[in-house]
């Protein structure tokens, strides 16, 4: 079961992949580019990862603007494509 604390992690993980490949999760959502919906699938999503010392260790490396979520990221064709909508 996934618990509150989980679901905060998980948003903050989310949150800091999306501003590590330089998205703005807010700015998404006010420029009618992601939908609150969205951003609750994506947690959802990032919560069923077994994956987070690799995403740590990944967003440890800092700012990567423009760059691809990594491949283990359950996120990564959503961020993908919020960045394509920038270009």
């Amino acid at each position: 079961m996934t618990t509150h604390a989980d679901l905060k992690k998980h948003a903050e993980l989310f949150d800091r992949m999306a501003g590590t490949v330089g998205l703005d999760l807010e700015e998404e959502a006010v420029a009618g580019n992601l939908r609150f919906d969205e951003i609750a699938e994506a947690v959802l999503r990032c919560s069923r990862c077994g994956g987070v010392g690799a995403c740590r260790k990944w967003l440890a490396k800092g700012l990567r603007p423009g760059a691809e979520a990594p491949d283990f990221c359950r996120n990564r064709d959503l961020l993908g494509y919020l960045n394509e909508q920038q270009a």
